[in-house]
């Protein structure tokens, strides 16, 4: 491929990532991840500006190979990752399961956001035709909500007909691993059967964070996700299961 060819790619990938940028911000998705957006347009920008300047053509011969083989291996790594995530997109559990875990996401002042809500109404689904199964709802309080998650989830559940005797509630985690790891102090025991309640492209990290917390039989109940998000979602999970790989909550 020649120095023009990906100079024009530069270009294109840097407008649509400042475009999608915005289109996330504007909708509003509940986090700052958008921010990533702008800044792979940045970078590429400057390859754009590394190629056209010349400075490509100047640096080490090993520089450029190094960073050839970085490139490559990220996209590698990148790919494999996602097509983890795609695997687990249509999980449906099992009926029968003896809990199930709704992982929070954000509360707005009118109630759920979308993303909380598709889980919700996931669960609701579930526990309404797997009437013994208890369901541990599990979010903390952050800066920008009027409630912890866990108490908007579970007036969300009671208010739609699900007995309160059948929720928990968890309202101290702020992440993923804590979901799983202060739900399962909830339970008390790790011999027994757990779905993981959340959006298909968080399913295949909250099943992985499950069996590295010590349960033994997990199983995903995939919820829809908001199709202006989805890339945005899928790239910052990829980030999500490196950090959570990083620090040793992954199996």
């Amino acid at each position: 491929m020649g120095k023009k060819t990906m100079g024009l790619l530069c270009i294109l990938g840097a407008l649509f990532c400042f475009a999608y940028c915005g289109v996330v911000f504007m909708i509003r998705s509940g986090s700052r991840f958008y921010l990533v957006w702008a800044a792979g347009g940045i970078c590429l920008l400057g390859l754009f500006c590394v190629l056209h300047f010349g400075v490509w053509d100047r640096a080490p011969l090993l520089l450029r190979r190094m960073f050839c083989l970085l490139a490559v291996v990220g996209a590698v790594l990148f790919v494999i990752v996602e097509g983890c995530i795609i695997s687990h997109y249509r999980d449906k559990g099992r009926d029968g399961l003896d809990y199930i875990i709704v992982l929070g996401a954000q509360m707005k002042e009118k109630g759920p956001s979308a993303v909380l809500q598709f889980r919700l109404d996931a669960a609701y689904a579930y526990l309404m035709n797997n009437e013994d199964t208890v369901c541990i709802v599990s979010g903390g309080q952050g800066r920008n909500e009027p409630c912890s998650e866990a108490e908007g989830m579970y007036a969300y559940l009671t208010q739609k007909g699900i007995p309160a005797q059948r929720i928990l509630m968890e309202d101290q985690s702020t992440d993923t691993a804590e979901n799983i790891a202060y739900s399962a102090e909830l339970i008390g025991t790790k011999d027994v059967s757990v779905g993981i309640v959340t959006n298909n492209f968080h399913v295949f990290r909250g099943i992985h964070l499950a069996k590295a917390a010590g349960f033994r039989e997990v199983c995903g109940i995939a919820a829809r996700s908001n199709v202006y998000f989805q890339l945005n979602n899928m790239v910052r999970e990829f980030f999500g299961i490196m950090k959570d790989f990083a620090f040793g909550n992954f199996l």
